[in-house]
């Protein structure tokens, strides 16, 4: 993977701050200051598009960063001893992709656009110089690590005790959450997913999928029209707790 020089300026002209971003509540600290903020501004590298299909990075690419998800939407994935992918995880925008390589120096999973994307691309090895300045970013991404653990543990729970209605019942929550966690509808949303990545992440065959989303419509639970959910009644959708369990 190609990975644009450190020292490559950006005209003035074309930056976009981070205090101008109407994601930056979700994927930056909020108790970094104005100044500290500027500091942050000087290492990230904004506005990397990607198109649809398109990969950010690559399973033993060299882990040179982080990305914040800009606009669009990202899947990763794993390969299986035989050759078969297996979707690790999903990342809307003001979310941080990239962290699997931190521990290994290389990427243990590939990234891919799920639809034309933007990513703001965040140098690593500047991260962490800036985090000893400004603790608080540093314990926002300990933080962010921290939910990437929890969110492994949680899904492997899923797929190991709960059944199908429960792990799609799951997904609508935690799709939910994270919308309302960027100031959008938690009850009317689009899934930027395919129903194929949707069975492949939760164990699933595609038509176990179909059926189940025909079966929650027929109960009034959901309303589907392509890609677009609207969660009718939630706590019928959410019954014996089972959305709890990927819901951040």
């Amino acid at each position: 993977m190609a990975i644009t020089p450190p020292s490559r300026e950006i005209p003035l002209a074309a930056r976009v701050s981070c205090n101008d971003c109407s994601l930056s509540q979700i994927c930056l600290p909020l108790a970094v200051e104005p100044e500290q903020l500027d500091e942050l501004d000087r290492i990230i590298r904004r506005g990397r598009a990607l198109k649809r299909g398109e990969h950010l990075y690559r399973a033993a690419d060299s882990f040179e960063a982080v990305y914040a998800v800009r606009s669009g939407a990202l899947k990763t994935y794993a390969m299986s001893e035989d050759g078969d992918e297996q979707v690790t995880g999903f990342y809307l925008p003001g979310e941080i992709v990239g962290m699997d390589g931190i521990s290994t120096a290389y990427h243990i999973s590939s990234a891919k656009a799920l639809e034309t994307s933007t990513v703001c691309e965040i140098p690593f090895a500047h991260l962490e110089k800036l985090s000893i300045k400004i603790p608080s970013l540093q314990h926002h991404f300990f933080s962010l690590m921290s939910r990437e653990i929890q969110e492994d543990r949680a899904l492997l729970m899923l797929l190991s005790k709960k059944s199908a209605d429960d792990r799609i019942a799951a997904l609508f929550t935690t799709m939910a959450a994270r919308q309302e966690r960027r100031g959008l509808s938690s009850r009317l949303f689009r899934l930027p997913m395919s129903r194929y990545d949707i069975g492949n992440y939760l164990g699933l065959a595609v038509e176990t999928v179909s059926r189940i989303f025909t079966r929650f419509q027929q109960q009034g639970l959901i309303r589907v029209q392509g890609r677009e959910i609207e969660i009718l009644d939630s706590e019928r959708l959410c019954g014996d707790s089972r959305l709890q369990i990927i819901k951040d």
